[in-house]
Formats: C-alpha cells, sequence, structure tokens
C-alpha cells in the first residue's frame, strides 16, 4: 500500500488491459505536448526546461515523512508548468519519471503510462489551469506568484491522486474500499501538497525576484494593456 501512497504506481497494483490503455493514453498525451511545446522554445526557454527537470530529478530523490511508512516527494508539475509552460512542464516532468523507472526502479514499468498520466499531464494540466485562473486576480509579483504556486500544487497533487483512484476503479487488483482508498489518497496527499507547495512557492518567487524574464507565467499573463484615452493636444490652439 506504500507504493500507492507515494502516487508512483507499482507493477501488478493495476492490470495489464487498464495499464495499456493509459500508456497509450499517455503516449498521444506526450506526442501533443511535443508539437505544442515547440512553439514555445526558444533560446531562453530551452535552457530553463533542462534546469528545471534536473531540478525536479533532485528533489524527487529527496522523500519527506509524511505518515509511519508512508513518504512524499515533489512531483513538480506545477513548478515546471510556471517556469516553462504546461506543454514543455509535462515533458520535463515525464522524462524525470521515465528515468525514475528505469535506472530507480521507481514506480513499475508496466505502471510507467499510468504514472506518466497522473503526475505529468493530469496534475501539471490541473495546476496550470488553476495557475491561469488565480494569475488573473493575484498581483504578478513574487508573492503573488508563491501564493499561485502553493495553492496550485496543493489541486494538483490531489487531483493526480484522484488520477490513481479512477484507474484503480477500472482495473483494481486487490480487494480494497473504493471510497476508503479514495479518502486516503486525498487525504495523505493533501498533507503532501503542501510540503510541495513550500518548495514550489520558495522556489517561484526566488526565481520571479531574480529574473522574472524566465518565469513563464509572468511572461504569458500579462495584464491586459490600459485602454483609457489619452488626450491629444490641440493644433494651433484651436481644441
Amino acid at each position: 500500500m506504500s507504493d500507492v501512497l507515494a502516487l508512483h504506481i507499482a507493477n501488478g497494483i493495476v492490470d495489464a488491459p487498464v495499464s495499456a490503455l493509459f500508456a497509450g493514453i499517455a503516449v498521444v498525451a506526450l506526442v501533443v505536448c511535443v508539437v505544442r511545446g515547440r512553439a514555445d522554445l526558444d533560446d531562453r526557454l530551452a535552457p530553463m526546461a533542462g534546469l528545471v527537470a534536473a531540478f525536479i530529478f533532485a528533489v524527487q530523490m529527496l522523500n519527506f515523512q509524511v505518515l509511519p511508512g508512508v513518504s512524499g516527494h515533489l512531483l513538480g508539475g506545477v513548478l515546471a508548468a510556471i517556469l516553462v509552460g504546461p506543454w514543455v512542464g509535462a515533458l520535463c516532468v515525464s522524462t524525470v519519471l521515465i528515468v525514475q523507472c528505469l535506472l530507480f526502479a521507481d514506480g513499475g514499468l508496466t505502471a510507467l503510462g499510468l504514472n506518466i498520466t497522473n503526475m505529468a499531464i493530469l496534475g501539471t494540466a490541473a495546476g496550470y489551469l488553476l495557475v491561469a485562473g488565480l494569475l488573473r486576480v493575484l498581483p504578478r509579483t513574487p508573492v503573488g506568484l508563491a501564493v499561485t504556486g502553493f495553492v496550485a500544487s496543493v489541486v494538483s497533487v490531489v487531483v493526480a491522486s484522484q488520477g490513481f483512484v479512477l484507474q484503480y476503479w477500472l482495473g483494481g487488483t486487490t480487494e480494497l474500499s473504493l471510497p476508503t482508498i479514495s479518502m486516503t489518497m486525498a487525504g495523505v496527499h493533501t498533507l503532501i501538497g503542501i510540503g510541495e507547495g513550500l518548495i514550489t512557492a520558495t522556489t517561484v518567487a526566488t526565481v520571479a525576484r531574480v529574473r522574472p524574464d524566465l518565469v513563464f507565467a509572468l511572461r504569458r499573463f500579462r495584464r491586459p494593456a490600459s485602454t483609457t484615452p489619452v488626450a491629444v493636444p490641440a493644433v494651433g490652439g484651436v481644441a
């Protein structure tokens, strides 16, 4: 059960047909991210994406205790979406998950599509949609960005955990009560999300304070230009 609560799904928890279905969904989603992400990549975003992926990989290796026998770590979807955008951000998280699975056996190989769907696709999408909404009402300052990152991180982690609940409902291989596992996942991942939110808020606020031009969300969600009419001085003293 600890493999489930840590959100990295192990082999055998979800049956083969459902695992294959979500592997296909993950492949299609990643192809869309590659196509859409090309439009965002430029000389500024490309190296930033590499740094974001490396940072997420490093932080995910640091687990923090949530409950006895249960640990959590940064998923990174919101952090990546704020800094490099949702399309490239999902690719960054997917890359980290693939490397962790193949080199460190963190999450099952047959469950890779399940994990990518939950953490890289679903979590990043939910977090970015919330970021887009919050930045339309909160100030575009390091503090406003930190609040946005914190709230979006908590929500995205819980949403990603409920992605597993759906997958388990479709093809779970053990006898567990669906309402019980849904509430347990939501409760535990709220705590994990708070930890992730603090890390995300600190990171994005620091980058925004030093190099706001490198923050994708600040560039994308600019305030609309003022439409206040500008008085034109009269020519020749005639109004």
